[in-house]
């Protein structure tokens, strides 16, 4: 049995590693020249299911040994003393087994896993698809058995299959934008941390020394257009709502090789799956980058995906694609309601909830457990997503 994977970030390699396990063998396309490994994306988080399943690739102590070592979040604000928090306090409401990573290094682990057992192909896309026949940006044609788009929220499986992105994409009316800087605020081990209505910000240390992460999150009714979200587009939206110091941030963004701006949005479809070709993670159903336990769930389903497809005949696929979808409905439904709620608790759309925001910060480290894990929670969010999912 033969699968073409589209995507070589988090769910295809996960998937890739797990059909390979099973006897397949595996094809992944990737559009980029090479795994985007390092300090590069953002902190990502598994949780629960998600870390089970890099445990049975025994990635786990690479994984545990590379996590973020964050051990201070600071809220700093114009004229006034800045608030800090610990993490420890701030990650009270995440029961369960947990590990925050950077997205890069983790993709350069799952890669490293996979190389020697999958055909990946760079800067190779998939052109046409016809059932499992397709045909490649370098011109060759690939005869599968099953086609699995692992390739993320502008997916070009799901458009070739399903249709155009709008027709699945739910715009959550903010934007994200990462990129590497230099250590320009000299915080060391601590986030720093800045909010205004409408905006928020953190900078925080990668493995690298004397290289720092930013994070923003604007919020803003504009749906830009893919070809129009560079350097310029962040610095406008973000202006000087900021203060000085994110201000000098900027400045780095045009210079930045790993700049990243990209919509927060959901995908929202009934089926992810038709014939012998599905989706997996945010391809079929992203809660929302950075703030919807994206990673853990397109984890968690590449490795249910694999399971149900094994010791399957190319005839039983379809059956077996759609046990994957049964066994990863609970969760989906569970995810979309996070993106909005994590959203509004971390981007204050006023200057009292900003104010609101510096008060609970105050207060989380006065609470009692319980109320610190109510608080911290998000409604029982990402870290309670998988609860109900049980791996085979």
């Amino acid at each position: 049995m033969h699968a073409l994977i589209s995507g070589a970030g988090i769910a295809g390699p996960v998937l890739a590693y797990w059909l390979h396990r099973h006897g397949w063998q595996v094809t992944v396309v990737e559009k980029a020249a090479g795994i985007r490994a390092g300090d590069g994306g953002h902190a990502v988080d598994l949780f629960g299911p998600a870390v089970d399943v890099i445990e049975r690739m025994g990635l786990l102590p690479r994984v545990t040994a590379a996590r973020t070592a964050n051990d201070t979040i600071t809220l700093f604000r114009t004229g006034r003393d800045p608030i800090s928090l610990a993490t420890a306090d701030l990650a009270g409401g995440i029961s369960g087994r947990h590990v925050e990573i950077m997205r890069g290094t983790l993709a350069g682990m799952l890669h490293d896993a996979t190389r020697d057992d999958v055909d990946y192909r760079f800067e190779t896309v998939i052109e046409q698809l016809d059932g499992a026949r397709a045909v490649l940006s370098d011109g060759s044609t690939v005869e599968a058995d099953l086609v699995a788009g692992a390739d993320g929220l502008h997916s070009r499986v799901r458009a070739l299959t399903f249709g155009p992105e709008p027709d699945h994409r739910r715009f959550l009316g903010a934007y994200l934008a990462v990129y590497t800087l230099p250590d320009v605020l000299g915080t060391g081990p601590t986030v720093a941390a800045f909010t205004a209505p409408d905006l928020a910000a953190t900078v925080y240390p990668t493995l690298t020394p004397g290289l720092s992460r930013a994070l923003f999150l604007v919020r803003t009714p504009e749906d830009l257009p893919l070809d129009r979200r560079g350097p310029d587009q962040l610095t406008r939206l973000v202006g000087d709502g900021l203060g000085p110091r994110v201000s000098a941030i900027l400045e780095h963004a045009a210079g930045a090789g790993d700049f990243y701006l990209d919509d927060i949005s959901q995908i929202r479809m009934d089926s992810w799956s038709r014939g012998p070709v599905t989706l997996v993670g945010d391809a079929g159903y992203g809660p929302g980058p950075a703030v919807g336990g994206g990673t853990s769930l397109a984890a968690a389903g590449a490795y249910v995906l694999a399971a149900e497809l094994r010791d399957v005949t190319a005839g039983e696929i379809p059956t077996a694609l759609h046990r994957y979808e049964q066994a990863l409905a609970g969760p989906v439904r569970h995810s979309r309601r996070i993106g909005p709620k994590v959203l509004d608790a971390i981007v204050p759309r006023s200057r009292l909830q900003v104010w609101a925001t510096a008060q609970a910060m105050r207060l989380i480290p006065r609470l009692p457990g319980p109320a610190r894990r109510r608080l911290t929670s998000f409604g029982g969010g990402p870290a309670a997503m998988l609860d109900g999912l049980v791996l085979r």
